[in-house]
């Protein structure tokens, strides 16, 4: 992670938004604006995300600006909580770093009806232990479902309804799930053999690096009516879960790169950073991508799908009910690492762009079509995780997002240490016990993973959170607290 500070133009708007004028340098299509606060901008500053969100103003077709969230940092062509739209009516193009590596990545969040009291010592510490135990953790680990070739590609072309014909999801559960955890325009023939011989046994589990399941406690309420209609509640237990596509999307990734390597030069595209490769959105090697890409985002909801049924049964186990008496229904799943066709308004008028979300979560408002019937009134919910030993986040969609930021907001609490510094500062600690004296007990395959992960490697969430409710983004709901977690 380069460690430059940026020190290009950077204009204040107002106390939540920043601009990078295009005028910055030649070939900027748009502005870059970014969303932050001064205490936040002052380490947004500490490396090159600014310089990413520049470069980015130089895709053909990119509308209105290049934007960042406040969790921005530095990434893969794209900042990490960067977004962009194109017109593929004015040469969009679709760029693989502006998805990342891990396609659709995200978060989903499960309610039940077990509150603090019932989960105090000894069923705190036997429940993580049974979701250790019971759920694959860990870098290139399989699990316990397994999928033939013939298999995964209708898995990758129908999603998540392709398991409740499996009975391992329920119709709650599409209802649910973004997109109810399909994207059309899969082409599962465009995945790789290669990327399928990565992905037949990963589909239901968790990897590595920040992904994790956590255990936790609605800490606070700070919307009742939203809060009452997510079935949320003080005191409540839930459980999120983080993960994506597994090294089945990490290889549709690397293919996307390899074989658009040389597009930007077949169709006269200038780009200030090759890790920008991109294609037109209507050429052949942009076709072939966003059906790759389309299927490998089907794979990864299937994947926390799966992930969630097995916390299910876990609870099952631990407290000798099935998990629909527990109340254990999904709240909502949302994808942030993912590019979506959408029609917007701009330029006082209606276009359908293609949004990419890297890094960052939808945040559509009430009354949107494609928010589920049950939050249409409230917005649809934003789930924001933190690190491990603060909290996470629940909001819900403003339509400040639509005027803004294409209907987003950010979709964590970002990182200020790089995994090498984070084990550095982690050098003779216990991470586990330094948890444990927050109240959260936390398993993990290794002591690295915990280093990487350990709390200080991270913004405050409250933070970023904070400037995305002021921005009028995304409105604060919950507050959860973690009390368990496990890890790869």
């Amino acid at each position: 992670m380069p460690k430059e500070l940026f020190r290009g133009p950077l204009e204040r708007v107002n106390d939540t938004t920043w601009r990078i004028p295009k005028s910055y340098r030649q070939g900027m299509r748009v502005d870059g604006i970014i969303y932050a606060d001064d205490r936040l901008m002052e380490s947004i500053r500490q490396d090159q995300a600014l310089e990413q969100v520049a470069n980015v103003a130089f895709l053909p077709g990119i509308q209105v600006a290049s934007l960042a969230m406040p969790d921005i940092h530095w990434g893969y062509g794209f900042c990490i909580g960067g977004v962009c739209a194109t017109d593929p009516l004015e040469g969009g193009v679709i760029s693989p770093g502006g998805v990342g590596y891990d396609i659709n990545c995200g978060v989903r969040l499960v309610r039940s009806k077990l509150f603090r009291r019932d989960v105090e010592e000894p069923h705190q510490t036997r429940l993580v232990e049974e979701l250790y135990r019971q759920v694959p953790t860990g870098t290139g680990r399989g699990g316990k479902y397994r999928f033939s070739p013939a298999e995964l590609r209708r898995l990758m072309g129908e999603g998540v309804s392709f398991l409740v014909d499996r009975g391992l999801a329920v119709e709650s559960d599409l209802e649910h799930t973004e997109a109810r955890g399909r994207l059309g325009g899969a082409e599962p023939d465009s995945v790789s053999p290669r990327a399928l011989e990565r992905g037949y046994d990963q589909c239901g589990t968790l990897g590595s690096g920040n992904h994790f399941l956590e255990v936790q406690v609605v800490d606070a309420i700070f919307d009742e009516p939203a809060a009452r209609a997510m079935g949320l509640a003080k005191d409540m237990i839930c459980v999120m879960i983080h993960s994506g596509s597994r090294g089945l999307g990490y290889q549709v990734c690397d293919d996307a790169l390899k074989s658009l390597r040389n597009a930007p030069q077949k169709y006269g595209i200038e780009l200030p950073d090759r890790q920008l490769v991109c294609a037109p959105i209507d050429s052949p090697e942009g076709q072939s991508y966003i059906g790759a890409m389309c299927a490998a985002a089907n794979f990864a909801w299937c994947n926390r799908q799966l992930l969630m049924w097995q916390a299910r049964e876990c609870f099952e186990t631990v407290f000798n009910r099935t998990w629909q008496e527990l109340g254990m229904s999904l709240v909502y799943d949302v994808a942030h690492n993912i590019a979506k066709l959408e029609e917007h308004a701009i330029d006082r008028g209606s276009k359908r762009v293609w949004v990419h979300r890297k890094g960052a979560t939808r945040a559509f408002p009430p009354g949107h079509a494609e928010t589920p019937a049950a939050y249409r009134q409230i917005g649809q919910p934003v789930i924001i995780p933190g690190d491990m030993g603060r909290a996470s986040w629940v909001l819900v969609g403003q339509p400040g997002s639509m005027q803004q930021t294409f209907g987003t907001a950010c979709h964590g609490a970002g990182r200020v240490m790089s995994r090498t510094a984070a084990l550095k500062h982690a050098q003779g600690r216990r991470i586990d016990r330094e948890l444990a004296d927050r109240g959260v007990v936390a398993r993990a395959r290794s002591w690295k993973g915990l280093a990487e992960e350990q709390p200080a490697a991270y913004k405050d969430v409250d933070l970023v959170v904070e400037v995305v409710h002021r921005a009028g983004l995304a409105r604060k709901v919950a507050r959860m607290r973690p009390i368990g977690v496990i890890k790869g």
